[in-house]
């Protein structure tokens, strides 16, 4: 193992993975939110600079391409796994998750099948922006699970006909709005659009890997 500064990221964002859902237990919310967030962002960022830096410097290793995947899948699967807890198992969101971890464990048993023939399979563009999608997908619905929390604690239980009396007589604070919708439902919405746009991606990265394997795959006669 080389300790350089891209495989030291590397792990780094590795670490940070598990960080995420710690993140929310022990720290109240939303400051667990706006925590995980900025940790998810944080280690999403690493991601680019680690293979930039690797390259720029020639310190490129076979160490760093093997904790590389694996740091981007165990970021994808546990920040899913915690977005999909807090938002009340919506089905919306359920569906693209589940594409998205599918292909994951999918793709990894592949690997692990494949063994040393799976380092033949080069990675596509397309999987660079699979995971850039997923990454920028997961932030937006962090972004979107902290403010609706905000959205909750402004209410106190309230319907929003009784919070929008209480607004107007000046005992209940305003919800944040983001044009003539409050930021929450934007934030939530547009963190939807991203993460069935990146499921999208993930399934056709999965068929473009699993098509690349086949011939590895043939019984021999």
């Amino acid at each position: 193992m080389i300790w350089n500064i891209p495989n030291t990221l590397t792990f780094l964002r590795l670490l940070a993975a598990p960080g995420v859902a710690v993140m929310f237990l022990y720290f109240h919310r939303p400051w667990a939110d706006w925590f995980a967030l900025t940790l998810f962002v944080g280690a999403a960022i690493t991601d680019w600079f680690d293979g930039y830096l690797a390259r720029l410097w020639k310190q490129e290793s076979k160490f760093g391409a093997m904790l590389d995947p694996i740091a981007d899948k165990a970021m994808v699967v546990i920040a899913i796994m915690v977005i999909t807890g807090y938002n009340g198992m919506n089905p919306w969101l359920i569906l693209p998750a589940t594409v998205i971890l599918f292909r994951e464990v999918f793709v990894s048993g592949l690997r692990e099948f494949l063994g040393a023939k799976a380092g033949l399979l080069k990675v596509t563009k397309l999987a660079k922006w699979k995971t850039t999608a997923q990454m920028v997908a997961i932030a937006v619905l962090f972004l979107g699970t902290g403010l609706e929390y905000l959205n909750g604690v402004a209410m106190q239980g309230m319907t929003p006909e009784q919070y929008a009396e209480a607004v107007a007589a000046g005992i209940a604070d305003p919800i944040r709005a983001c044009g003539r919708r409050d930021c929450a439902s934007v934030a939530g919405d547009a963190g939807l659009v991203l993460i069935w746009i990146a499921a999208a991606l993930t399934a056709l990265t999965g068929l473009e890997y699993f098509r690349k394997a086949l011939p590895f795959l043939r019984e021999d006669k």
